[in-house]
C-alpha cells in the first residue's frame, strides 16, 4: 500500500502516529540524519533518543542502539543515510521479536535496495521524500509504503482530518490536512518515468568522483544495491576545502550537524562516530545531469 502526502517529514509523523506512539513516548533515532527525523518524533509529543551509528553511518544496532531499550520505547526510526543500509536486517528481526515497530526513513534512499528488497519496504512502514533535490521531486510531496492495511487505512485517515472516509464529515480521530494535490500528482507521473536513468546516472556520477579521487580523498564504498543521493566525501578540514571551491564557483554542503547537539535540542550523547562523520563530511555537486568533464573539474 502506498499513500501521499505533502512531504518526507509528513510522512515520518504520521507514519510514527500510525504505528501507535503518542505523547510522553521515547522513539530511538539516529543522531546524524536530517533533523527532520528527529522533529517528527518530538512534534507528538514523544522524545527522540539519540544512538550513533556505524561505519556506514546507519543506526548502529545492536552495538550502540538495544543498550538504550526500555519500556518506553514504542518504536525505532532507521534512517538509511544516502542510500546506505548496514544492519536493517538485525534490526527489524531484534524488534519484530520485542514487539516494537519500525518506521524505515528512506527519504534520501528511493531506488536503493536492502539483500534485494527496496529500502521503505523492509520495516513496518517506510517513509520518502519528494523535495526538489531528491532523485524524484514534485516539488515538495512525499509518501509511505506499507505491507499492513490497518497501518495504511490510519496513515489516510490521520492525513485527511481523522475521517474514515473521505468526503464523509465524521471524524473518529484528530487528525491533520496532510493530502497530496492532483497538480504535484501530475509532476510526480511525469519524474516517474525518469527514475530508472536517474538510478543509473548516480551510480556513475559517484563512482567516476571515486575513481577520479582515489588515493586523494576518503569515500565510502557502496554495495551495488546503493543509490548515492549525494556524492559524500570525508576529509579533516572539509570547512576549508568547502571555502576553497567555493571560490572557484563549486557548490558544497557540509555534513548534518549531530541532531542532540543542534540548540533546538542541546543534548549531551556521546556519539563519537556521529561526531566524528558530521565534523568531517562535505557533500559534494551530485546533480544527476552532471557532465563527466564537469565532475573532472571539481576534482
Amino acid at each position: 500500500h502506498v499513500s501521499m502526502t505533502t512531504n518526507g517529514t509528513e510522512a515520518l509523523l504520521f507514519a510514527l502516529r500510525a504505528a501507535g506512539v503518542k505523547h510522553g513516548d521515547e522513539v530511538l533515532v539516529p543522531s546524524l540524519t536530517m533533523i527532520a527525523t528527529c522533529n517528527a518524533v518530538r512534534a507528538l509529543g514523544a522524545k527522540p533518543i539519540f544512538c550513533d551509528v556505524n561505519d556506514s553511518l546507519c543506526m548502529d544496532w545492536p552495538l550502540a542502539a538495544t543498550e538504550k531499550l526500555s519500556p518506553k520505547v514504542k518504536a525505532v526510526v532507521y534512517v538509511s543515510l544516502n542510500g546506505r543500509s548496514e544492519g536493517l536486517s538485525d534490526l527489524i528481526r531484534d524488534c519484530y521479536e520485542r514487539g516494537i515497530p519500525v518506521v524505515e526513513d528512506a527519504c534520501q534512499s528511493f531506488g536503493s535496495k536492502h539483500q534485494g528488497h527496496y529500502l521503505g519496504t523492509l520495516g513496518d512502514i517506510g517513509c520518502f521524500s519528494m523535495s526538489p533535490h531528491k532523485i524524484i521531486s514534485t516539488g515538495q510531496g512525499g509518501f509511505i509504503a506499507t505491507n499492513s492495511t490497518r497501518l495504511y487505512d490510519k496513515f489516510r485517515s490521520l492525513k485527511d482530518f481523522g475521517r474514515l472516509e473521505a468526503g464523509v464529515d465524521i471524524h473518529p480521530e484528530f487528525g491533520l490536512n496532510g493530502k497530496f494535490t492532483d497538480f504535484q500528482a501530475v509532476i510526480g507521473l511525469e519524474q516517474m518515468r525518469k527514475l530508472h536513468s536517474r538510478i543509473s546516472s548516480k551510480k556513475v556520477i559517484y563512482e567516476h568522483y571515486k575513481t577520479q579521487l582515489k588515493g586523494c580523498i576518503e569515500m565510502l564504498d557502496n554495495q551495488s544495491e546503493v543509490v548515492p543521493w549525494f556524492v559524500d566525501i570525508y576529509l579533516d578540514d572539509a570547512v576549508k576545502l568547502k571555502n576553497y571551491l567555493a571560490h572557484k564557483n563549486i557548490q558544497t554542503r557540509l555534513m548534518y550537524p549531530p541532531c542532540h547537539s543542534q540548540p533546538c535540542y542541546n543534548e549531551d550523547w556521546n556519539l563519537p562516530v556521529t561526531e566524528r562523520a558530521s565534523k568531517r563530511g562535505l557533500w559534494l555537486p551530485s546533480s544527476p545531469t552532471l557532465k563527466k568533464k564537469e565532475i573532472d573539474l571539481i576534482c
